[in-house]
């Protein structure tokens, strides 16, 4: 059974507001993946587990009709208002159960939330959807985060994951995918050719609220505010404040570069 942690109006703002797009790098190897298998036009994309549509929105940007499933009713609603491309319409759906023909989609794609469905179920509806020849790129950010702004990296990079550290005790235990790098994930999709990359890295522009903000976003932060409310908004304070300090300035909207690292899984069912 899939997990449902992203699904209340407040938290699906939260998420629209500070989760980021895939980055340059990654956007980059799926679209080298698909001028290497692809002879024919992809006609139909469909981007499963889509949350509030970061990643929805970079594939519309590229192919003919996008598709973002979700089985939040809250983020598809902020992703229908965050969006006005004629090409790209969204539904609410499992992924276990996709409203979609056998063999219709020519590319299937999901980015961080694989780890949060029915993998097994999900997979034989990829199976079932994705057309002979037909792609999958299924993606995740991981933990391995870090914070760059001047002489202060080290620093802001070091108070960054003490705060990870204190929310991520309240993490799911479907985050192991995550932090093993997709591997069964990887071992599940039921095709011949495929590859996993671990060593994706990519350099996200954003800002101290941005940083702050992403980690209010998190589904272990969410039930951290269940269980301590006050002291989830301490931490978030105390922390937005370390970073300033940290680095000598004191408007929240300082830019910095947030790098992380992606995993992403690619495959191509046979003919």
């Amino acid at each position: 059974m899939a997990t449902q942690l992203f699904e209340g109006k407040g938290h699906a703002a939260v998420y629209q507001k500070y989760r980021f797009a895939p980055g340059e790098e990654l956007q980059q190897i799926i679209l080298s993946y698909l001028k290497e298998k692809r002879t024919n036009p992809i006609e139909l994309v469909v981007d499963v587990g889509c949350g509030s549509g970061q990643g929805t929105r970079f594939l519309a940007e590229h192919f003919k009709k996008v598709v973002g499933a979700d089985i939040s009713e809250a983020q598809i609603q902020e992703a229908r208002d965050a969006s006005s491309r004629p090409n790209l319409s969204y539904l609410v759906c499992p992924a276990e159960e996709l409203p979609f023909e056998d063999g219709s989609v020519d590319l299937l794609t999901s980015f961080t939330a694989v780890h949060w469905f029915d993998i097994e179920k999900f997979m034989k509806e990829v199976n079932r959807v994705v057309k002979p020849c037909g792609c999958v790129a299924i993606s995740t950010y991981t933990v391995d985060m870090s914070l760059h702004y001047g002489n202060c990296s080290e620093k802001l990079t070091q108070i960054f994951k003490e705060t990870r550290d204190l929310i991520f005790k309240y993490s799911h235990s479907r985050v192991k995918h995550v932090l093993e790098d997709y591997k069964e994930i990887f071992e599940a999709l039921p095709f011949q050719d495929k590859k996993r990359i671990t060593d994706i890295f990519d350099k996200i522009p954003m800002t101290v609220a941005g940083v702050v903000g992403y980690f209010e976003s998190v589904s272990p932060f969410q039930a951290y505010m269940k269980n301590e409310p006050e002291a989830a908004k301490t931490l978030l304070q105390e922390t937005e404040k370390r970073f300033l300090d940290a680095m000598g300035v004191s408007s929240r909207e300082t830019p910095l570069e947030f790098w992380v690292r992606h995993v992403c899984i690619l495959g191509c069912k046979g003919p």
